[in-house]
């Protein structure tokens, strides 16, 4: 793995309308992996997929740093890199720890998570999702989003069914159509792309995404001027000026070359 110099700054918020926060998140700086995980289910069920999907990728990820002869449980995926056969192998590992759990306990019987990861080698960040939490990249005064929602009001905004404004406000907003603890032969998305000094990735839960829309994260991003630290305070505390309807996670990361 080569050296990458990477600032990075998370942060975590319960927000104004949940007693409990069921994000997890991870930043491990080792291994060069941020982690979020945005857990569903009742009795806290929620709380305990999360934290299980964050634990279990910081495993397998652990486990195949500088060990290339490991058995893959799944396979190679000759389509992309090695390290995003590892983000992908961890992911789908999680999932079943996720799927044992609730097999083991009628308690946490239908609980689920989202999953956003990156995983860093040099200038090149290998990017995987499931679910609706998101990456975005900040580059040269631009925000991008990397990750296309695996959700029922985006597979309609695809079709032309509905507007992304009307998405905004729709009921079935939440409505996610993949996670962590659905199907065993789970589905990741994975990309790469090579970042340039000074690009900046938010790795995020939707308690961001649905309080503030796409050009106003782009603005905080721009206004705190690569102060990432600042980025993520304001990040929080606007989605939280606008209701807070859910558990709020960050994890900023800036590229320094």
């Amino acid at each position: 793995m080569s050296a990458s110099k990477i600032s990075v700054e998370a942060l975590t918020d319960v927000g104004r309308k949940r007693k409990g926060n069921e994000d997890a998140h991870t930043v491990n700086r080792e291994l060069n992996l941020y982690v979020v995980a945005d857990g569903m289910g009742g009795h806290a069920a929620g709380e305990v997929a999360s934290k299980i999907a964050v634990e279990a990728i910081e495993e397998f990820v652990t486990l195949t740093s500088g060990n290339e002869e490991i058995t893959w449980p799944f396979g190679l995926d000759e389509t992309i890199s090695y390290d995003g056969n590892r983000l992908k192998t961890a992911i789908r590992h999680a999932n079943g720890k996720v799927l044992e759990a609730t097999r083991e306990s009628a308690e946490l019987e239908g609980m689920a998570t989202t999953v956003a990861a990156i995983l860093v080698d040099g200038d090149v960040a290998n990017l995987a999702h499931v679910g609706d939490s998101r990456i975005y990249r900040w580059c040269e005064g631009e925000m991008t989003l990397l990750t296309s929602d695996h959700s029922w009001v985006n597979e309609q905004i695809q079709t032309g069914v509905i507007s992304p404004e009307q998405a905004r406000s729709h009921p079935l907003r939440n409505v996610v159509t993949r996670a962590l603890g659905g199907r065993a032969d789970l589905l990741v998305d994975v990309q790469s792309l090579t970042m340039a000094p000074g690009d900046v990735l938010l790795v995020c839960s939707d308690g961001l995404t649905t309080m503030i829309p796409d050009e106003d994260i782009a603005a905080i991003l721009g206004g705190a001027e690569g102060d990432i630290a600042r980025a993520a305070r304001e990040l929080v505390d606007e989605a939280n000026d606008r209701g807070g309807e859910d558990n709020i996670t960050v994890v900023l990361l800036k590229y320094e070359g």
